[in-house]
């Protein structure tokens, strides 16, 4: 059989986990919280199963649900989606983005895709015939080189894929940048899709923006978020997307084929939450917080840091440990130390290689103590 995506390797961050459990380690690779979700919310996914909201929803998703995340948007960014048209519930952020993905690009068509980046976006441009147009963040910061941006736009150009907060980076969009994007796509029918999943994990007092509140940015763009990481539920498969009505028509056409419907007692428990608790943006305090803790404990260590902006996830530098490919890296301390992290180039090209690992600092005070308290010991004994 002939491979649709020859240059995939299959789930390799899958592996890194199945690798850290084979030994024992501690597992900061993937991003899997240790806390649980609101017990009201659990009480309430319970209670809907069992009084037997159980067939299928609406292919849009529930109404309820819809007109919750249409207000808690308006709220929050000051543009409202109107809950009828342009917001549908969708299985998760993969889901969403793939089928932003295949609403709009065609064969032969390009995506530019800033890397490091998520490791679906390039597979679902090439499934849809589409051909990914890779451009490095630029280091230190990982920001996008808008001079290059420019250069890299072309008549083939359907698509561009943002991330803010940045997975696996930590880095945020500031309005500059956004002006700056706004800007460089103007008149030119390029769409966007916005992977905001992490938009209420916006650290150092700097709000999150979202593409929606930029006129000309939202007439083109998919924006897409998940409640997962706010409350906790990455598990459930919920997400998100919002769009003008003009794009979402076409969207939804697209997602009735991919999915049919979306769990429909966790679609009630969440709409039923949503409408008597506000607590999105308690999660923001909250995860800043394990950040500076993170941070404060390898402060003094060989490690280099520079603080995430935002998500849960936090980029460590080795160099001043070893020089060795961080794959390589990032296997010995699973040996070693008994700690795994995902290499950075598991997010880029093959064959590329970094000198960063990505933890995953959604974790208990108590395993970011020992989990530092193992990264200085390994450091102490290997450092060049």
């Amino acid at each position: 059989m002939q491979s649709k995506v020859p240059d995939t390797q299959g789930s390799f961050l899958w592996n890194m986990r199945n690798m850290a459990m084979g030994k024992g380690a501690i597992d900061m690779s993937l991003g899997i919280t240790e806390f649980n979700c609101p017990p009201k919310l659990a009480g309430l996914a319970g209670s809907f199963v069992e009084h037997q909201y159980n067939n299928y929803a609406p292919v849009e998703g529930i109404l309820p649900l819809r007109e919750r995340i249409s207000e808690q948007y308006f709220n929050q960014y000051g543009k409202r989606y109107d809950p009828q048209t342009e917001v549908t519930i969708c299985a998760g952020v993969f889901q969403a983005i793939s089928t932003a993905i295949t609403t709009v690009v065609n064969e032969g068509e390009e995506v530019i895709i800033f890397e490091p980046s998520y490791t679906a976006f390039s597979p679902m441009v090439r499934l849809n015939g589409g051909t990914p147009v890779i451009m490095p963040l630029k280091e230190p910061g990982f920001k996008i080189e808008w001079e290059d941006l420019r250069k890299m736009i072309s008549t083939k150009t359907r698509m561009i894929i943002v991330n803010s907060p940045h997975n696996p980076t930590g880095t945020v969009l500031g309005k500059e940048e956004i002006l700056q994007l706004q800007h460089l796509t103007a008149g030119t029918g390029i769409y966007i899709v916005s992977d905001e999943t992490f938009e209420y994990l916006s650290f150092d007092q700097d709000k999150h923006l979202s593409l929606g509140e930029f006129e000309n940015l939202a007439s083109r763009s998919f924006i897409i978020s998940s409640p997962g990481p706010v409350y906790h539920i990455n598990g459930w498969g919920l997400a998100w997307c919002l769009a003008p009505e003009n794009l979402m028509t076409e969207f939804r056409k697209i997602h009735e084929f991919e999915v049919f419907n979306v769990n429909a007692p966790f679609q009630h428990a969440l709409a039923a939450y949503m409408e008597s608790e506000n607590t999105a943006n308690e999660i923001t305090e909250f995860y800043q917080g394990k950040r500076n803790y993170f941070n404060r404990l390898l402060k003094g260590s060989p490690y280099i840091l520079q603080p995430s902006q935002g998500s849960f996830f936090q980029l460590v530098n080795f160099r001043n440990i070893s020089q060795e490919p961080d794959q390589l890296f990032a296997n010995r301390l699973i040996e070693e130390a008994g700690v795994a992290a995902m290499p950075l180039s598991l997010f880029m090209h093959k064959g590329k290689n970094t000198e960063y690992l990505r933890f995953c600092f959604a974790k208990k005070n108590e395993t970011l103590e020992e989990v530092a308290r193992r990264l200085i010991a390994f450091a102490e004994k290997n450092r060049k």
